[in-house]
């Protein structure tokens, strides 16, 4: 082999190590509607620990964000924050989580007068177990809504946030109709 049909066959194989790994990357295994939605124990934006069993009776909205203080994040949270009584009405807890700290928390939900914990999971670990980090490294805009059991009942890959909140309330609604509850 020529030296550069070497530097050629040695950029493909790196190319094809570097799909691979991307593909691996984005393809973790999100957890699937019907199974029980794995347990976690973050902080809060007070600091404040929470764990997914303690709201074992209540419906969830999970929902992932990539970042505090963006756009979309930011409505996607008011949009929440604008029905957290008809979400207490459904006797669901919202519950937010990104891969920002504590203290970045802190201020957004301050600056915003978020009225539900927004959880920091800056080790990556809860975004890589609900299989939404994405390949830039920050969690993807996706929710799971959780039934009183724990179970996954419904998953969202949310494209716009702008109606989000509604959509996830009218789900929860008709969800307890279904069941009679």
């Amino acid at each position: 082999m020529t030296h550069r049909t070497n530097r050629r066959f040695e950029s493909w194989i790196a190319g094809l190590v570097l799909l691979f790994s991307i593909v691996s990357f984005a393809g973790a295994q999100t957890p699937a509607v019907g199974s029980v939605a794995p347990d976690f124990r973050l902080q809060d934006q007070h600091g404040k620990w929470h764990e997914l069993k303690d709201y074992r009776g209540k419906w969830v909205a999970l929902y992932f964000y990539p970042k505090d203080n963006t756009p979309g994040c930011t409505t996607q949270a008011c949009e929440f924050r604008d029905n957290i009584f008809a979400f207490r009405e459904a006797n669901a807890q919202i519950l937010g989580i990104s891969i920002d700290d504590v203290e970045s928390h802190k201020k957004f939900s301050e600056k915003h007068s978020l009225p539900f914990p927004i959880l920091a999971d800056s080790k990556k670990e809860v975004v890589k177990t609900y299989g939404v980090l994405g390949l830039l490294g920050f969690a993807k805009r996706e929710t799971f809504l959780i039934d009183p059991k724990g179970v996954i009942v419904k998953h969202y890959s949310v494209g716009n946030p702008k109606g989000h909140s509604e959509a996830v309330l009218a789900d929860i609604k008709r969800l307890q109709q279904r069941a009679g509850s």
